[in-house]
């Protein structure tokens, strides 16, 4: 389970720095924005989960 978190959390963080890069690109200030809360959102549960996981 470990790793498909790993792998999740990868692909989510790459997907927002796509959707970063690409926004800066297009200046369109809405998908940078969208592209840091995944990435934001991405840590934070990985964080999380880990967390709990050291708990138990």
């Amino acid at each position: 389970m470990k790793y498909v978190l790993a792998i999740v959390t990868i692909l989510a963080v790459g997907l927002g720095v796509a959707g970063i890069v690409l926004g800066e690109a297009d200046d369109s200030p809405g998908l940078q924005l969208l592209g840091v809360v995944i990435v934001v959102g991405a840590v934070a549960f990985a964080v999380r989960s880990v967390r709990r996981g050291r708990q138990r």
